[in-house]
């Protein structure tokens, strides 16, 4: 019996994130600004676009985290980043075009296996978001996408985003589990390993296409270096 088998078994929560590892942000947002470009009449390489557009999110997250913004919820550092793309791409439109275009981030798609792979998860386990989306930003996703969380978590919640320990000590806390007891799932190792500092549990779920190529921008890790590893979320839910 593996060590983390055993370890797994204390396991009550599983959070998710949720931008790549639960919906196809890439592919709904390249669709959504192809609506956009012809509501408009404009013409634009879309994809990298939407590109740029995830490309800022880390940056503006990083000037909240250090203080250089006040807290900021995601859907405002959104419109931000837009906002900067389209002058830059000498792009002009109403701004209830520009607001209903920045929350397509609302109205992303599920991965194919994700609804399915929940449904099951949640027979055993609690599940909840835990990303860096903000709270209203997530209840509409999940209701667009019919995504089955048990709750909706969010960084807004803790006043800190992800990787700051405070949102994964944050998530176990308002649970009311231990840290050990919660499982964070994700297709991101930098986000797997500040859970599992923070004394989470780590479940990596493979999504080769979150970047449209195979292997795009894809950060290595080491066979072993969480506690499951999975192809999609059903497989994860046969693991688990």
């Amino acid at each position: 019996m593996s060590a983390s088998w055993v370890s797994t078994q204390a396991v009550r929560v599983l959070a998710f994130d949720v931008f790549g590892t639960v919906v196809d942000w890439r592919t709904s947002i390249i669709g959504e600004l192809e609506q956009f470009g012809n509501h408009q009449g404009l013409q634009r390489d879309w994809a990298a676009f939407a590109d740029g557009w995830r490309a800022g999110y880390v940056p503006a997250m990083n000037l909240v985290r250090r203080g250089e913004l006040p807290w900021t919820r995601l859907d405002d550092l959104h419109r931000r980043i837009l906002d900067e793309l389209l002058r830059d791409a000498d792009i002009q439109a109403n701004d209830d075009d520009v607001d209903h275009l920045n929350r397509a981030w609302h109205r992303l798609a599920p991965w194919p296996d994700a609804v399915a792979g929940l449904y099951r998860l949640k027979e055993r386990f609690t599940i909840t978001t835990l990303s860096n989306g903000n709270v209203s930003l997530l209840t509409e996703m999940a209701k667009h996408a019919g995504l089955p969380w048990d709750c909706v978590l969010s960084a807004e919640i803790f006043g800190h985003y992800k990787p700051d320990p405070e949102a994964y000590l944050g998530c176990a806390d308002i649970l009311g589990v231990a840290p050990e007891e919660t499982m964070l799932v994700a297709a991101h190792p930098n986000d797997l390993r500040a859970a599992r500092d923070a004394g989470l549990r780590t479940a990596y779920v493979d999504r080769p296409l979150e970047w449209g190529q195979p292997g795009r921008y894809r950060v290595p890790f080491e066979a072993d270096e969480f506690d499951v590893t999975a192809t999609d979320l059903v497989e994860l839910a046969d693991k688990l």
